[in-house]
């Protein structure tokens, strides 16, 4: 496996590269669609793959040990026989999942006891485990545990927290470096890069991810409910630290916007579930701003959703249709709704990565965030 740098911005530390793995390259910068339980909420692989064209998904270690579980996961010979999908996979450790249910878990030094959200059950992540279960899964870059800490936390919490992932770190690399792939292909692993918003914590904790040598590096914590600013200066912290040769993932970002100022701030990799989601619910991202498509403006708006979109679906449907499905409650407007914000993200890194390559990044970031920020 190998990550190459084809171009860097010569205004912004933005990079235009490619992570090779066993199952396909990976142009960077890149969005990974989230693809939590093994599925991209109402999109079959067919549209993933001409649609919106991902090169890489992510799906979730924490919801897919508890279902299906890794039993008939490793039967079926990894998550992407399973789920049919012969394009690289990124699983995620699960430590955000299993913070998050904060009265249902119980940190120790050997790892995070937690009760399931589907039926009570108690369960134990170690860092050794969590390797485990992803080897099991197959995927092709594995996280290491770590715990997210909350924002806000005082530097006191931030520090503990820190200190603990970074001794999870050492237990997760040392048997990642002990076990082999079980099905006949390399995986990767990534450190998480935790300390909250705190300057001196982010120095360290990005230290020590550097240290262990790894593929890539992940920056975990952010986009919790800190200022926009604030993550965009962490990430600057964190990425003046970090190899520059080894692709940077940024963990949970985000909007658009959020995407194209990290990228600006060399940040290579990116997941979020707000295209999905939100277009569930009816917001749209489109190039001239973002729309609340339940609006009543729009109901007899018969011009398509996004002409100028490289998706057909885009382009072929009008958003007094769209609208039409979404009020009714029809999976249709959840599934248009979805593949088009998905190929509007996928677009646009791919947009950046071509302005990068062109040395012409940065004004085009500058006037493109402003345009697709508004509400339209």
């Amino acid at each position: 496996m190998m990550f190459r740098i084809d171009q860097k911005d010569s205004t912004t530390s933005a990079r235009a590269g490619v992570l090779r793995t066993a199952h396909g390259d990976i142009p960077t910068p890149v969005f990974m669609p989230v693809g939590t339980a093994a599925t991209v909420k109402g999109v079959l692989h067919r549209d993933l793959r001409t649609e919106i064209d991902a090169p890489v998904i992510l799906a979730n270690t924490y919801h897919l040990y508890l279902r299906p579980g890794t039993g008939i996961i490793n039967s079926a010979g990894g998550v992407h026989r399973f789920m049919s999908w012969d394009r690289p996979v990124l699983t995620d450790s699960g430590g955000y999942q299993v913070f998050s249910l904060a009265a249902n878990r119980k940190l120790t030094e050997e790892g995070a006891i937690f009760r399931s959200h589907i039926d009570g059950s108690k369960h134990l992540f170690t860092p050794e485990r969590v390797v485990d279960i992803q080897r099991l899964l197959g995927s092709d870059i594995m996280m290491a545990f770590d715990e997210c800490a909350p924002w806000p936390c005082d530097h006191r919490y931030a520090l503990r927290s820190m200190e603990l992932t970074h001794r999870w770190l050492d237990r997760c690399v040392d048997h990642y470096r002990k076990t082999e792939p079980l099905y006949g292909y390399e995986q990767m692993l990534f450190p998480i890069v935790q300390g909250a918003v705190y300057d001196d914590l982010r120095r360290a904790s990005a230290g020590k991810a550097a240290s262990m040598d790894m593929a890539g590096n992940a920056i975990g914590g952010l986009s919790v409910g800190e200022p926009a600013e604030v993550m965009y200066e962490m990430t600057e912290v964190v990425n003046s630290i970090l190899p520059e040769e080894k692709p940077r993932y940024l963990m949970g970002v985000g909007t658009p916007a959020n995407i194209l100022e990290s990228i600006a701030r060399g940040v290579d990799m990116f997941d979020c579930v707000m295209p999905t989601r939100n277009g569930r619910n009816g917001m749209l991202f489109t190039r001239d701003g973002i729309i609340n498509i339940r609006n009543r403006r729009w109901a007899e708006d018969l011009s398509p959703v996004d002409a100028g979109s490289d998706s057909e679906i885009s382009r072929t449907y009008s958003k007094a249709y769209l609208r039409h499905l979404v009020i009714s409650g029809e999976m249709l407007g959840a599934q248009i709704a979805t593949i088009h914000n998905l190929a509007f993200y996928l677009t646009l890194v791919r947009e950046a990565r071509k302005k990068i390559v062109e040395g012409t990044f940065g004004p085009w970031k500058e006037e493109t965030v402003k345009r697709i920020s508004e509400r339209a």
